[in-house]
C-alpha cells in the first residue's frame, strides 16, 4: 500500500514538477537578460537596475505561464520534448536579442521579417559574444541529467486538458486585466507601464518582459501593417489636399541661391526662440546664434508641431514636411513609410546623405526609420564616436560636434549631414566649468537659470563647430541650418517657472516657437516674419538648394517660407495660429493632422505608385 502511495506521489510530482521547473527556468533567464541590459556592453549582471520602473510582475509571470501551459496538451515524452524545445527557443531568442542590442540598442523584431531592409541598419557585426552569455544555456546540463534519469522510470503522464485550460485562461485574464488596470485605467498614476512603447527599447523590454515584448511586437507589427488600407476615396482626398495646398507662385531670388553647397543640419535639443537675441544680467544667451543671424535667414515665428515622438518627430518633419501620426510614435510604428524626403531630393542632385545621433540606434527607433523611411545613405550612431566626455543624458555637444567636424573634413562633396545635439536636454544640469553665464547664485539654481546655462553652452559649441569648418575650408561651400527640435523649459517645466523671479516678461510666455536659421557667410542677414512650423523647414531648404517645387509639392505639407503668400500654420493639437487668408486655407489647416495620419499609416506614396 505504501509502495503504491509513493508511486502515486512520485507520478503526481513528475506530472507538474517538470512544468513548474521549466517555467522557473524561463523566468530566471528572462531576469538575467534584463539584468544585463544596463551594464557596460551588456556584459555583466546588475539586478539593482534590471527594471527601469517597478514592473507588473504578475503580468511577467503570466506571460511565462501562458507559453508553458501548452505542455499539458502532450503526454509524457511529448511534454518533455515541448518544454525542452521551448526552453531552447527562449534561450536562443534571448541570446540573439542581447547580441542585436549590443550592436543597435534595440531588439529583434517581427518587422525585420516584414521589412528586411531595415534589419541591422548600421550594417554592424552582430556576433558579439560575451562570457556572460553562458547563463542562457548552463541549465541544459542539468536538464540532460534529469531527463536521462527520468527516462529510466516508467511514469504514466496523460494529456491534461483541464490543467491546460485553467493555466491558459488564468494567464490570459491576468495579462488583459493588467493591461486594463495599468494602461487604460492608469490606476498606478504612471508608476507602472505594460503595453506602452517607451523612447528607449530597454525600458519597453523592462516593462513587458522578454516574452511579453516579443508577443506584443508581433501583434503590433501585423496590426500596423494592416491597420490602414486607403480606399480610392481616401487616396483622392489626400491628393486633393495636396493639390489645394499648392501655391502657384513664380520663382524669386531665393530659388537655388545656395545650390550645389553642402547642407548641414544642426537640430538643437530644447532650443526655444525666446532666448535668441536676448540678454540675462547683461550677457547674451546665444551670442554665436546672434552672430550667425547677421549672415543668415532668420525665421522668427516657427512653431513646434511635435507629437508624442518629441525629438524623433522633429527628425521626421524637417526631413519630410509631413506632420507625425496621432497615436504613438511615427518612427516606432511606421519605420518604412515612404516620403519625398530631403535626403532623396538632394540625392537626385548628387548629394551623399549622412544621419548621425550621439546615442544608440534603437532610441526612438531613429536609425531604422532614417534608413527605411527617410532614405539616408549613411548612418552614424554613438558607436562611431569616442565618448570621451558625457554631460547629462550622454555625449557632450562639444565632443560630438568636434568629432563631426573631423569626419566631415574627409567627406566627398556635396554632402547632406544631419545631426542632433543632446546636452541641453532637461533638467539642464551643467558642470560648473561649462557655466559660461555669470548669474546670481539664487537665480542660477532655478530651472530658468539652468536652462540659460545649458543653451549658452550649446551655443558656444555651435560657434566652435562653425569655426572648425571655416578652418577646414568648408564653411563658404556649406549651408548651416539650425533650429530647435521642440521647446524646452516651457514645455516640460511650467510649474517650476512660476517660482522664478526675473525682470521683464520676455521669458514668461509659452508661445511654442523654436528658431530656424539658414546660415552661410556670404548671405545677407534677413529676418523673415512668417507664421510657420517645422514642416516648413524641408520645402524651404529644398527650394533654396534649387529643387523645383514640382518635386515635392504633391507630397509635402509645408510651405516655402521664402516664397509664400500665406501666414498661418497648425499646432500639434489642431490649433491654427497666424492669419489664414481665407476659408480654404483654414480648412486645409484644420484637416492637416488627419491627412498626415492617413498619409503615414496608409503608406500613401506606395499606394499611388502602384
Amino acid at each position: 500500500m505504501k509502495e503504491k502511495s509513493r508511486e502515486c506521489l512520485n507520478s503526481c510530482i513528475y506530472k507538474y514538477l517538470t512544468v513548474i521547473a521549466a517555467a522557473l527556468v524561463i523566468m530566471i533567464k528572462s531576469m538575467f537578460f534584463l539584468a544585463m541590459l544596463r551594464t557596460q556592453n551588456s556584459s555583466s549582471l546588475d539586478f539593482e537596475r534590471m527594471y527601469f520602473t517597478p514592473p507588473p510582475m504578475w503580468a511577467h509571470i503570466a506571460f511565462v505561464v501562458l507559453v508553458v501551459s501548452f505542455s499539458f496538451l502532450f503526454k509524457r515524452k511529448g511534454r518533455n520534448i515541448y518544454l525542452i524545445l521551448l526552453n531552447m527557443v527562449v534561450s536562443f531568442l534571448l541570446l540573439f536579442d542581447i547580441w542585436y542590442f549590443r550592436a543597435n540598442g534595440t531588439f529583434l523584431s517581427f518587422r525585420h521579417i516584414l521589412y528586411p531592409d531595415i534589419f541591422n541598419p548600421l550594417g554592424k557585426n552582430l556576433f558579439l559574444v560575451q562570457p556572460i552569455d553562458v547563463v542562457f544555456f548552463i541549465d541544459f546540463i542539468a536538464i540532460a541529467l534529469i531527463y536521462i534519469r527520468q527516462g529510466k522510470k516508467k511514469v504514466s503522464v496523460k494529456r491534461q486538458t483541464f490543467a491546460f485550460a485553467f493555466t491558459f485562461v488564468f494567464s490570459v485574464i491576468t495579462i488583459i486585466s493588467s493591461h486594463y488596470y495599468i494602461d487604460i485605467k492608469n490606476a498606478t498614476n504612471g508608476e507602472k507601464m505594460l503595453f506602452q512603447v517607451a523612447w528607449a527599447p530597454f525600458q519597453t523590454m523592462s516593462n513587458m518582459s522578454p516574452l511579453g515584448y516579443h508577443g506584443y511586437d508581433i501583434y503590433k507589427a501585423i496590426y500596423e501593417k494592416n491597420a490602414v488600407k486607403l480606399d480610392n476615396k481616401e487616396v483622392n482626398n489626400i491628393k486633393s489636399w495636396f493639390e489645394s495646398n499648392k501655391e502657384n507662385l513664380p520663382d524669386n531670388k531665393y530659388k537655388g541661391m545656395m545650390e550645389g553647397k553642402n547642407v548641414i543640419f544642426i537640430q538643437v535639443e530644447s532650443l526655444e526662440n525666446f532666448v535668441v537675441g536676448q540678454k540675462v544680467y547683461g550677457q547674451e544667451i546665444t551670442p554665436n546664434l546672434n552672430r550667425l543671424i547677421n549672415n543668415g535667414l532668420y525665421f522668427n515665428s516657427i512653431h513646434e508641431q511635435n507629437n508624442v515622438g518629441t525629438s524623433s518627430d522633429a527628425d521626421l518633419m524637417v526631413n519630410t514636411g509631413i506632420l507625425p501620426i496621432r497615436d504613438g510614435s511615427t518612427f516606432f510604428n511606421h519605420p518604412v513609410t515612404k516620403y519625398t524626403s530631403l535626403p532623396r531630393l538632394l540625392g537626385e542632385k548628387g548629394y551623399h546623405s549622412i544621419s548621425t545621433h550621439p546615442e544608440v540606434a534603437g532610441n526612438w527607433n531613429w536609425a531604422e526609420a532614417h534608413k527605411g523611411s527617410l532614405g539616408f545613405n549613411e548612418i552614424w550612431d554613438i558607436h562611431q564616436f569616442n565618448v570621451d566626455e558625457q554631460i547629462g543624458l550622454g555625449m557632450s555637444d562639444g565632443s560630438y560636434l568636434r568629432q563631426i567636424a573631423d569626419k566631415l573634413k574627409n567627406q566627398k562633396q556635396p554632402f547632406y549631414a544631419y545631426m542632433v545635439t543632446l546636452t541641453s536636454h532637461g533638467p539642464f544640469d551643467m558642470p560648473e566649468k561649462y557655466k559660461y553665464l555669470s548669474l546670481p547664485e539664487e537665480f542660477d539654481k532655478t530651472i530658468l537659470g539652468a536652462y540659460f546655462q545649458s543653451i549658452r553652452y550649446t551655443d558656444e559649441q555651435i560657434g566652435a563647430f562653425i569655426k572648425k569648418l571655416d578652418d577646414q575650408g568648408q564653411l563658404k561651400n556649406s549651408v548651416i541650418v539650425i533650429y530647435g527640435d521642440h521647446t524646452g523649459v516651457h514645455k516640460f517645466y511650467p510649474d517650476r517657472l512660476k517660482e522664478v523671479k526675473l525682470e521683464g516678461d520676455w521669458w514668461q510666455k509659452d508661445d511654442k516657437k523654436v528658431p530656424f536659421i539658414i546660415y552661410n557667410p556670404e548671405l545677407k542677414g534677413e529676418t523673415i516674419d512668417k507664421f510657420g512650423g517645422q514642416i516648413d523647414i524641408m520645402p524651404t531648404v529644398a527650394y533654396i538648394m534649387g529643387v523645383d517645387r514640382s518635386k515635392f509639392e504633391n507630397s509635402t505639407m509645408g510651405r516655402v517660407l521664402v516664397n509664400t503668400e500665406r501666414n498661418a500654420t497648425v499646432l500639434n493639437y489642431g490649433q491654427v495660429v497666424g492669419l489664414p487668408k481665407d476659408e480654404k486655407e483654414e480648412s486645409l489647416l484644420n484637416n492637416a493632422l488627419k491627412v498626415a495620419d492617413e498619409f503615414i499609416r496608409g503608406n500613401y506614396l506606395k499606394q499611388v505608385e502602384k
